[in-house]
Formats: C-alpha cells, structure tokens, sequence
C-alpha cells in the first residue's frame, strides 16, 4: 500500500515537473503584447459594458460605466444564486386530468364474513380465537396481552396438541363459498359462481377475491356505467360465529375494493355491508404517479419478489417475512415467499415477539425513500361512495322466503345484498411532476445571463479563455522571475540547508 502511494506521488512530482519545463521553455509576450491582449478584449467580447469602461475619453462617466456593470453583475449573481437554490429544493407541483375511455378495468373485490369460524369448531378449540389473533398480527399489528388468561390456556393447549394445523382448522372450518352462501351473483348481467373467486388469508380468515390478479387475461373489463357486480350472500349466523369479548359484535360481509395486482388490505380501507341491508357501492378509479427522489419518494428501481407490481403492503409483508424467517427458521402461511411454515408453536414463541421487535425497532417503514417501504411511483386507488337501504322490502321478503325455503326472520338476519358500480367511464390521473427541470433551469439562468449582461454561453467561453491566457503568462513570469530571485538573494543559513529550485505554479 505504501509502494503504490509513493509512486502516485512520484507520477504526480513527474507530471508536474513536465508542465514547469514545458512552460520554461516559453518566451513571455513583452508588456505593451500583454497590455494590448487586455485592450483588444475588453473593446470586443460580447459582455456588454466592458466596452463602454475602456472607451470613453471621460474618467466621471468610466467610473458611472464601471458601477452599472459591477451593479449587473452582483445582481446577475444573486439571480442566478435564488434559480440554483430554488432547483435544488427539488419543488413540485401536481397536476389532475380526468381521462374518457370506452371500456375500463373492473377492480378486484376481496369478501370475508364479520364471523370467521364455524361455531361447532369454535365451541371444541374455544382457544382459536386468541390463537388465530397471534396469528393474524402479521398482516395486522395488535396488542396481545401476555397477562391474559388467554395465555395459560394458549401454552396448555399448544403442549397437548403438537400436530394442530391452524392453517388446515381456518381453512376446513372458516367461511366457505359455495351455493349456499352465495345465493346469487351477476356481473354486468352475466351469471358468476364461487368458481370465479379465488381464496385468500386475511385477518378475517378464509376470504374470497372476484377479479383476482393470478390470471392477467382473466382480468375483466367493462363498457358501461351504472352497472357492475351483484352479489347476495348468505352469511348464516347460526352456522358462523365470533368471540364478542374480542371485539367481533357484528354480523354482515366485509370487503374491500383493491387493484387486481394488489393484495387486499382491510386495515382502514375495509367497507361493511350488514345484514338486512343492500349496500350500493359507486366507485371512481384514481390514478396516482409520484415522482422520485429527490422531487417525491418513491423509488422506481424497487421491486418484489413474489408480486408482480410494487405496492406498499405487499412491500410490508415481504419485510416481515425476511425477518421472520432470519430469527425463527420458518415463514407464516399468511406471508408471501417459500420456506418451512411456522407452526403455532413458533408463532408464540417466536413469531409473535419477532412481530413486535420489528414494530419497535421500525424494521419495517413505510413512506419516504429512504425507508423499508416506499411509496409505490404508480398506484391505482378506487374511492368509492356508499349508501345502504333495508332489504328485503315486505313483498321481496315474502318472495324470498318462499323461494329459499326459510323464514322471514331468518332472511332478515342473515341475508346481504351488495352492488358494486362505476359512476363514470373515466379515470382521473393525480400527477407529481417537477416544478423547474434541468432545461428550464438554463432557460432561467440564460435569460438572466441577456438580461442583466448580454451575455451568452459563448461570451462564458470568452471570459474563460482571458482567464487561462492571462493564469498562462502568470506562471511563465512566476518560473522566469523567480529563479532570477532566488539567485540574487543572500546565501542561505548553513543550517537550513541547500536548496537547488522553488516549484511555483
């Protein structure tokens, strides 16, 4: 390492050594050469002014000259400096455009019951409520109470019960989709099934996706407003429950309107349709482009690996399964990417603290660039107005009554009816752009440039080439006087020693 320093020292002693004998060699221009070198430019650059300063015969109105130049360019400086600041402040500004299109994406829509579990399974395992929301904490932070009486049973039941699966329980014993469940469903006229709806995990359990983003072709586009999605469920309350001492008092679907590349997210963004309602859902679809660092935050060059556009939520999930499966050997069902699935013992023991250490540790962040998880440079929302009336009416009840074969009072307490519509063909873009780009900054700083100088890039050239001529004749007069110094001065002191030359320059 020492060898390689010194010989960049000694090739930079060479380089140096060959520029002092190269300008050695040059004769330098006698005075009146020089004198007239700075005449002829300040008579003929474009810098307007200069000129006026040199010319005039009168000395009053060479200083008025000289003031309004230097009064020019301090003021050329300060306008450049506040175009300079005012760039890298990197500001923006956000543009909306509402675009008309003949046939328009239909989002996705992810359904799940209020009640999550079958009640015959939920009367035998009685401990799967505070499991599953042990569980379910890796989509959705909550607070467990490790004092809980919840916690003994938990411990007691995971030592006599090694084998239990809660993925295969949720599964086997959550809400289903099925003919029964799903009375009727339409879209845009056309007759759906439950074969149309794909399965996911949510933090409700066993959930059901129309429009899924597994198949790109299969995604389903629409012509006409004012119609969309029908659907009629049954939610069948003496077949599903949930424990009220946790919360769950309600009966009724809940769902969420997604884009079909996007997993669902009902953490705040969830919609709830009732039962004895018809819940009608008009939705408008809002595009959204942000710009990247350093004008907005996110970063176009992230990607995910088991998804097949960015998204935030996706981004936190993956997170929370990289770190997972770092500390705890295995991965949750709940989690996107491949490995050993956790069982509920390490959900306890492992998951559960780990889920906690990352939420106090902020190992996973969501929002500016510089954390875990960005926001996404396009992302498509679907904001939607909702507004419920009682169904059925008295003769719609009677109807249907007679049609499933239960009674009135059953239709009542378990039935929701839920339409989901765009309002318009249309889309609006929310756009984050820069507010000055690089060709408009040189724009501004050209215009000062004229404004303030008259000058232009090639008046710059000018300025630079007086510069380098006259720093040139500087050091041949430094290299040729000098050492005419040095050898007229006095012998130096014995003990400073001998020198042989000055490097200047």
């Amino acid at each position: 390492m020492e060898q390689f320093e010194k010989s960049n020292t000694q090739a930079k002693k060479g380089l140096l050594e060959k520029i002092k004998l190269y300008l050695s060699k040059k004769t330098l221009p006698p005075h009146t050469d020089r004198r007239k070198f700075d005449h002829d430019f300040a008579i003929s650059t474009s810098f307007h002014g200069v000129h006026n300063i040199v010319r005039n015969p009168s000395r009053i109105r060479k200083v008025v000259w000289l003031l309004v130049v230097l009064g020019s360019i301090s003021l050329l400086v300060w306008q450049v400096y506040s175009r300079l600041v005012n760039y890298f402040r990197w500001p923006t500004t956000t543009s909306m455009e509402v675009q008309y299109v003949e046939r328009i994406e239909f989002p996705a829509v992810t359904f799940c019951n209020l009640n999550r579990f079958q009640a015959e399974a939920a009367a035998t395992f009685g401990i799967i409520f505070f499991l599953w929301n042990i569980v379910s904490k890796v989509l959705h932070l909550q607070e467990i109470s490790t004092n809980s009486t919840g916690s003994k049973e938990a411990i007691d039941f995971l030592a006599s019960e090694r084998n239990f699966s809660i993925t295969e329980f949720v599964k086997e014993n959550g809400f289903y989709l099925n003919s029964s469940t799903l009375l009727e469903c339409e879209f845009f006229g056309k007759p759906c099934g439950p074969e149309d709806f794909a399965h996911v995990f949510t933090e409700y359990g066993n959930c059901f996706t129309f429009n899924h983003g597994e198949n790109i072709q299969a995604k389903e586009k629409v012509s006409v407003s004012g119609r969309g999605l029908h659907l009629l469920f049954n939610v069948n309350q003496e077949e599903f429950t949930d424990d009220p001492t946790l919360g769950f008092v309600d009966a009724g679907i809940t769902f969420v309107i997604h884009s079909p590349m996007k997993v669902p997210q009902f953490d705040g963004l969830g919609l709830s349709s009732p039962v004895g309602m018809h819940t009608r859902v008009t939705i408008r679809q809002v595009k959204t482009v942000h710009q990247e660092y350093p004008w907005g935050e996110c970063n176009p060059h992230m990607k995910l690996q088991n998804f097949r556009t960015y998204s935030t939520s996706g981004c936190l999930q993956e997170c929370k399964a990289w770190h997972i499966k770092k500390q705890c050997g295995c991965l949750p069902f709940l989690l996107p990417g491949n490995g050993i699935e956790c069982d509920l013992q390490k959900f306890y023991n492992c998951v559960s603290p780990i889920l906690d250490h990352i939420e106090v540790k902020g190992l996973c962040t969501v929002g500016t660039h510089n954390s875990s998880c960005p926001v996404p440079c396009e992302e498509t929302e679907y904001p939607a107005f909702i507004s419920y009336s009682t169904f059925p009416s008295q003769k719609a009840l009677k109807y249907l009554s007679k049609k499933l074969n239960q009674s009135q009072q059953y239709i009542r307490e378990n039935l929701v009816n839920i339409e989901i519509n765009y309002s318009d063909l249309n889309y609006k873009i929310t756009q984050q752009q820069k507010a000055v780009s690089v060709s408009e900054l040189l724009a501004d700083v050209g215009g000062q440039l004229g404004l303030f100088c008259g000058a232009s890039v090639i008046t710059i050239i000018e300025i630079i080439e007086y510069i380098f001529t006259n720093f040139y004749w500087i050091c041949i007069l430094f290299l040729l006087k000098i050492p005419e110094m040095a050898q007229g001065a006095p012998a130096p002191q014995n003990h400073l020693g001998n020198k042989d030359s000055i490097e200047v320059c």
